[in-house]
């Protein structure tokens, strides 16, 4: 077998080893036994919002449902125009029974808009547990008890959750973004985990008011577009352990536009890139479709290589039904979806590397590597 077809062989099987170990850890996940905290501390939770998207009212709305002894609910503005605030007067109108508060305030403490917005909510916070989340998140009723039976255990700075990708509009573009998160996000994530790493991400960031005074508070983090990452570096450098709780909650993919995607995913891949550079050049492994496409054209498209591709792209497919039928998920992962998706994330790879600018929410940042930025 010729030198490049026998390499890109390789890449294409080390990929889907990675996608088959990541299937396997999602699967043993869901089927864990479900943990109870011995204790239930109240908790301060904390939402900054800017705007709405489609999906926004039932998002928030799951917050409201939380089955848990006693919460407070602190959502955050910067504008006493952001129509997001209507949505909140419903809300609090059908949950009376629930304690909220709503803070709107513009001022800002750094280049990050959301943790400025942070910065301003935390006066408000009541209790000494407190748990961040993003906007666009939904949550089971049992949240709050999987992620507080994880910060009880030893040694314990900060739990953080995964996500899963919910398709916020039948657009194609919601349909690729769920693709990319559901089937290579998630269980490359946990993989990475097995292997050792320990990663905050922002869609769950749950701590004490202790231990965030004790690595500065949020000021620490607020000139830092990956501020997630920054915080449990942060925490980890202290001497606690990042906690992963056994809950998964779905996060919308609000994009109808390819644009969209392009821009938003860009924006991930260029910050993790900054973050991680050479785990993220590594990632390249996970494409395993683009592997075996190579393949085929370096083979001169030799029936063998034709039967690798169809072998990838089934594993691919059988794998994402696994992931579905573990996590209770719609299917969102047709073969044909994949293929596209793999097109998709190929493109961003390679444009992940022109440059470090990027766009979130109309903002112009740069993806930084981690540092602590100071003012």
């Amino acid at each position: 077998m010729p030198i490049l077809p026998a390499l890109t062989s390789l890449c294409a099987f080390a990929g889907v080893a990675q996608q088959l170990l990541g299937t396997r850890l999602v699967e043993r996940m869901a089927l864990a036994p479900a943990p109870v905290p011995a204790e239930r501390p109240a908790v301060s939770l904390l939402k900054p919002l800017c705007g709405v998207d489609p999906l926004t009212e039932l998002a928030l709305e799951s917050f409201f449902l939380i089955d848990y002894p006693e919460y407070q609910l602190v959502f955050g503005v910067q504008s006493e125009a952001d129509p997001v605030l209507d949505v909140l007067a419903r809300l609090r109108a059908r949950h009376p029974e629930r304690d909220v508060t709503v803070v709107i305030d513009a001022a800002l403490h750094g280049s990050n808009r959301k943790i400025s917005n942070l910065i301003n909510m935390l006066p408000e916070a009541k209790y000494e547990t407190l748990v961040i989340s993003d906007a666009d998140i939904h949550v089971p009723v049992y949240f709050l008890d999987r992620v507080v039976a994880e910060m009880a255990k030893p040694n314990t700075g900060l739990v953080t959750t995964l996500y899963t990708g919910l398709p916020g509009t039948p657009a194609l573009a919601s349909l690729l973004g769920a693709c990319q998160i559901n089937y290579t996000f998630l269980p490359g994530a946990l993989l990475a985990r097995k292997l050792g790493r320990q990663d905050c991400l922002g869609v769950t960031m749950a701590l004490t008011k202790k231990v965030l005074a004790e690595i500065g508070g949020l000021e620490a983090v607020v000139n830092n577009l990956a501020d997630d990452q920054v915080l449990g570096r942060l925490v980890l450098a202290k001497g606690y352990r990042l906690g992963l709780a056994q809950v998964i909650p779905a996060t919308t993919v609000p994009e109808t536009s390819l644009n969209d995607l392009y821009r938003h995913e860009l924006r991930w891949a260029r910050t993790i890139r900054a973050l991680v550079p050479v785990p993220y050049a590594a990632s390249i492994l996970q494409l395993s479709l683009f592997w075996a496409a190579l393949t085929v054209l370096f083979a001169g498209g030799a029936l063998w290589s034709w039967g690798l591709f169809l072998l990838v792209l089934a594993t691919r497919y059988a794998a994402s039904r696994k992931i579905d039928a573990a996590l209770r998920l719609p299917k969102s992962g047709d073969a044909w979806l994949l293929l596209l998706r793999e097109l998709c994330s190929t493109i961003i790879y390679v444009a992940s590397f022109t440059g470090s600018q990027v766009d979130w929410r109309g903002q112009v940042m740069h993806a930084d590597a981690g540092k602590v930025a100071h003012r």
